[in-house]
């Protein structure tokens, strides 16, 4: 998945790269609030809600509530 967005943005779009498991491959815009990371698919549906978990990495949810790590 890469993340679009300007500078110090708190919302982007998001380009599925393929291979995404689950239905990431329908994700497109990510935002991220004091709460965490949120990831939408292009209904605007919630797909995953992250949390900080050090450098680099989230930790979380899917909508299904299936454990999902995003890192760089």
């Amino acid at each position: 998945m890469t993340f679009g967005a300007q500078s110090e943005a708190s919302e982007g779009s998001i380009a599925p790269a393929g291979g995404c498991p689950f239905s990431f491959y329908t994700s497109r815009k990510w935002s991220y609030t004091t709460a965490g990371l949120n990831i939408r698919d292009h209904n605007g549906q919630v797909l995953a809600q992250l949390s900080p978990a050090g450098p680099d990495r989230f930790e979380g949810k899917t909508g299904a509530g299936q454990a999902i790590v995003l890192s760089r």
